[in-house]
């Protein structure tokens, strides 16, 4: 019996079975939606799609997060070769704010039970309060309340232009697979919230499952909208894979979380300003140079308030003009006040995830206002200290002949150093003199009063 056939056989077989072996990709979203989560999800797509995974699943747990972090996400599922599903699980688990806009997009959208998703509505308008309803038009209005009410005319206008823009995108990201845009369009103008059985009976979502082994099992066989075209997924023996965020997600998450980011900022400010005023260091310099890179590349992906950057720059530059130009606290009190006022302006979000921590603000304030008050005191303690470098110290001090003086002019040594002397005494080499006045270049010196009747100085 010729064995060849068979082995080939056998080959081609283990061969064909690799090739048909499927895989689902679980990519975990968990906490506020940042730079790093959507430069991970980007990765992750790219990377599935190379590998031809049957189906994504997005794991989600989310508060919310950045605008722009969710389009990108967004944009990704919507341009994918590869089927996505978003389930919001485990149990307890939410998918408010931009999560809500990410399970909408997806082809597949899934809710455990005792998960919830909604609250929609632009963090930075929020819902309107009780004053805000409009009032009687032939009401006559007041001369001085005229600016007051342009203003907030002007407020509202961009509130309705910031909700109608959020409103048309989720109502078009529900429509794209027929989900109920009624509740989409609620969700922004109304921030309303709802359950997984309510978000199932009102079209919102594809069912309901509470473990991923239930997702696969419920999305097999299920036709969906794939880039315009209708497919129907087949999801039977495929091997669930679950992902775990790399170090590149987790340096990205670090450094993008603001109170890092500022802490970054001004280890590099302080560290170059130490290397410029004390050169050759080299630790400061390195040490600052690297911090400020990473502050200001992570700051690019951050919503910062330019003003509140400015305001920070110019604190830090008034306390060091204190430090180095003393001012009696003028500056530094100036630069106290400045550098608090830009750390609370600093990040253009009302995201609590978004926002440098307060007490985080306070300590490094009064660090600062500490370092003030130490310098003014040092300054004036030494204020009230005899001068004890420079030219003016030389008046009064001992002086050696170097060489016999000649028509009362020679060469005297002090402190290491030679300076040509003139005297109205005569001087002989190695006789101590006292340095009565310094005249440019020129000492003045006169015989020790106390050699001179033979009591040595002690």
């Amino acid at each position: 019996m010729n064995k060849l056939p068979i082995f080939w056989f056998l080959i081609s077989m283990f061969f064909s079975f690799t090739a048909s072996a499927k895989e689902v990709w679980v990519i975990p979203i968990q906490g506020a939606i940042g730079p790093a989560t959507s430069d991970y999800i980007e990765r992750e797509f790219e990377l599935a799609q190379q590998q031809d995974v049957s189906l994504l699943i997005l794991k989600m747990d989310t508060p919310g997060g950045l605008d722009s972090a969710m389009r990108s996400i967004i944009r990704n599922i919507t341009s994918s070769t590869v089927p996505v599903a978003t389930w919001v699980g485990p149990n307890g688990a939410r998918a408010a704010s931009a999560g809500t806009y990410i399970l909408l997009a997806s082809h597949i959208a899934v809710m455990a039970n005792a998960t919830n998703l909604g609250a929609a509505t632009p963090v930075a308008i929020g819902l309107s309060g009780p004053d805000s309803s409009p009032s009687d038009e032939n009401a006559p209005s007041k001369p001085e309340d005229a600016e007051k009410n342009q203003q907030v005319s002007a407020k509202t206008t961009l509130e309705k232009k910031a909700i109608n823009d959020a409103s048309a995108y989720i109502k078009g990201l529900a429509k794209l697979h027929g989900r109920n845009e009624q509740w989409a369009e609620k969700a922004v103008r109304e921030a309303a919230s709802i359950d997984a059985q309510t978000a199932l009976a009102e079209n919102v979502i594809d069912f309901i499952a509470d473990d991923l082994e239930q997702v696969i099992k419920l999305a097999d066989g299920r036709e969906i909208i794939l880039l315009g075209n209708h497919t129907t997924l087949s999801l039977d023996g495929v091997s669930l894979i679950e992902r775990t965020p790399d170090w590149r997600y987790s340096f990205l998450a670090t450094i993008t979380n603001p109170n890092i980011a500022y802490i970054l900022l001004l280890i590099g400010i302080y560290g170059l300003l130490l290397e410029f005023y004390n050169p050759g260091g080299g630790l400061p310099g390195i040490l600052g140079g690297i911090c400020l890179v990473l502050a200001m590349y992570a700051m690019q992906m951050l919503p910062i308030n330019y003003a509140g950057l400015a305001l920070i720059l110019l604190g830090l530059l008034l306390l060091v003009g204190e430090a180095f130009s003393p001012s009696f606290g003028v500056l530094g009190l100036g630069g106290v006040v400045s550098f608090i006022l830009g750390s609370i302006f600093l990040m253009d979000s009302d995201l609590p995830e978004y926002q440098i921590a307060k007490p985080l603000i306070i300590a490094v304030s009064l660090l600062s206002a500490a370092f003030i008050l130490l310098m003014i005191a040092l300054l004036l303690k030494v204020r009230q200290k005899k001068v004890t470098t420079g030219v003016d110290c030389l008046v009064g001090r001992l002086a050696t002949v170097k060489d016999d003086f000649d028509r009362g002019q020679g060469w005297v040594e002090v402190a290491g150093e030679s300076w040509h002397a003139s005297s109205a005494d005569s001087l002989l080499a190695g006789q101590k003199v006292r340095i009565q006045q310094v005249s440019g270049l020129n000492l003045v010196v006169c015989v020790n009063d106390i050699e001179s009747h033979g009591i040595k100085p002690v």
